[in-house]
């Protein structure tokens, strides 16, 4: 007769959902908006914390008002991945959080690689490059660019970890988010001295301890119990980074799984049972929140682009899908390299969008659209055969996001990517991951010697009437138009500064 929540804070909304684990099935819904701060110097994009907070407060009341409160028995937090949330000694926020998406660090990127010995050096010490959305350099860039501010730094926090601290009053950080801060050594799973010492001998003491992700955050802080009117003894687990929750709601919890989570960026991961460390850096050896690891390509232009598409021509979700499913694969010539927030895969912190192809005949709406889902699909696919060469070989592509609704993408992902696909009955990925992880940490709380599979595979579920595979025309047709892509994108790197 449990109930677990699961909260997902995104870039763009926090959502929520109620589990109820006796049946498998969610049971209550909610979603929040916040919203970046607008007006700052191109590369720089951050949130107040204060909004995720305010958000999540709302989703938590909404859901609550749905359900039997008095069965809630556990919370799981997902939250964007690599944000800077800098406190001072007595938890208040110093400065707006820097995101994910936040280019402005190159500089620091630099001086650390070169502090470390170069490129190689770095990925032999923590096992991952030193990259503008990473959270290490944002340290540094508060350390050189506000003086004032970094001196008043005592806890550094992502934001999964910060909604945790609002939900618990406890400082506490697990593996899988903290693997994408590029602090720590993910092989060993342990705190980086090399790294910490490039930034500050200090930060060692600013950083929480690692935890285990099946271990516990806390339990709710009572004025909150109160407050929603839940149990006094609700337990929040520890959580994780988007990816690694997105990863336990589609049930990538043991070799051989795939997932794709098409939101504001797109990502590609699959679990391992040991470190997948790329020695050219462009895939992301980052660790589960499962206790193993979860090899990731990130690309940070998905539907960031395809809903700047959609709302210059004025449509809806509906629309989008018809003009797409409309125009000829390939666009009828047109390609676009999607960076319109720069890249991560590849890594482009100052690249631009670029379309290539215009003429009076392939100038329509139609053919834009295709060519927008083409260009960020394509780019995934970049990273994806960057992942089949380390070993990881799919059978299938789990979908998960926003993306995954569309009919007309889910066959050209099919077509591009060169396996099936399939998206999930419950597509909020992310949420159902936190609330399984929280079901997950509850029974080993109790003593149960329960593994994190007992709970996904009676939840997880994949809806079989979205499932596209390869059409093998148009697969001959997107290998050609791969090698286009990947050729224009080296061509114009130049020009991109």
């Amino acid at each position: 007769m449990a109930l677990f929540l699961g909260i997902d804070s995104g870039t763009q909304s926090t959502k929520a959902i109620a589990l109820d684990l006796d049946t498998g099935r969610v049971i209550a819904e909610a979603r929040a908006p916040h919203t970046l701060i607008p007006g700052l110097p191109a590369g720089h994009l951050e949130q107040h914390p204060a909004e995720w907070t305010a958000a999540l407060d709302t989703v938590i009341g909404e859901v609550a008002a749905k359900i039997d409160r008095t069965r809630v028995r556990g919370i799981g937090v997902s939250g964007q991945q690599h944000g800077f949330v800098p406190l001072d000694a007595h938890g208040g926020v110093i400065r707006p959080a820097k995101l994910w998406c936040d280019t402005s660090t190159t500089k620091e990127c630099a001086l650390l690689t070169k502090k470390l010995g170069g490129t190689k050096a770095v990925i032999r010490t923590a096992g991952l490059p030193f990259l503008p959305g990473y959270t290490a350099p944002k340290i540094l860039w508060l350390k050189r660019h506000e003086p004032a501010n970094y001196r008043k730094l005592r806890h550094v926090l992502l934001p999964h970890d910060y909604l945790n601290f609002h939900l618990t009053g406890n400082y506490f950080m697990e593996s899988g988010d903290a693997s994408g801060t590029a602090l720590m050594d993910v092989r060993k799973r342990t705190w980086s001295v090399k790294v910490i010492n490039a930034i500050d001998k200090n930060l060692a003491d600013w950083l929480p301890p690692l935890s285990g992700s099946h271990e516990a955050a806390g339990t709710l802080r009572p004025e909150l119990a109160r407050k929603y009117g839940f149990p006094p003894d609700v337990v929040v687990s520890a959580g994780g980074g988007d990816n690694m929750m997105g990863a336990i709601g589609t049930g990538n919890v043991t070799p051989g799984v795939v997932s794709a989570s098409l939101g504001t960026s797109g990502t590609i991961f699959a679990y391992c049972q040991k470190a997948v460390v790329d020695p050219q850096g462009e895939i992301a050896a980052f660790c589960s929140s499962t206790g193993g690891w979860l090899p990731l390509l990130c690309t940070m232009n998905v539907t960031l682009v395809t809903e700047q598409f959609r709302a210059l021509f004025g449509w809806d979700h509906a629309a989008l899908d018809a003009a797409v499913a409309g125009a000829t694969p390939g666009a009828g010539g047109l390609s676009l390299l999607p960076y319109f927030d720069g890249e991560r895969t590849p890594n482009l912190p100052r690249g631009t969008g670029v379309l290539a192809g215009l003429n009076r005949t392939t100038l329509s709406s139609a053919n834009l659209a295709r060519a927008a889902l083409e260009g960020v699909t394509l780019n995934m696919n970049y990273g994806l055969r960057r992942l089949t060469a380390l070993g990881i070989k799919p059978r299938e592509i789990r979908l998960t996001g926003g993306g995954a609704r569309s009919a007309a993408w889910r066959q050209l992902m099919a077509d591009v990517f060169g396996v099936p696909v399939v998206a999930m009955v419950e597509d909020e990925g992310a949420a159902l991951g936190g609330a399984l992880q929280a079901a997950w940490c509850v029974a080993l709380r109790e003593g149960r010697k329960a593994k994190l599979t007992d709970f996904t595979a009676g939840t997880v579920a994949l809806d079989e009437r979205t499932r596209c595979t390869p059409a093998a025309k148009n697969r001959a047709l997107y290998r050609g138009l791969q090698a286009k892509h990947d050729e224009l994108s080296r061509t114009l790197r130049p020009f991109f500064g």
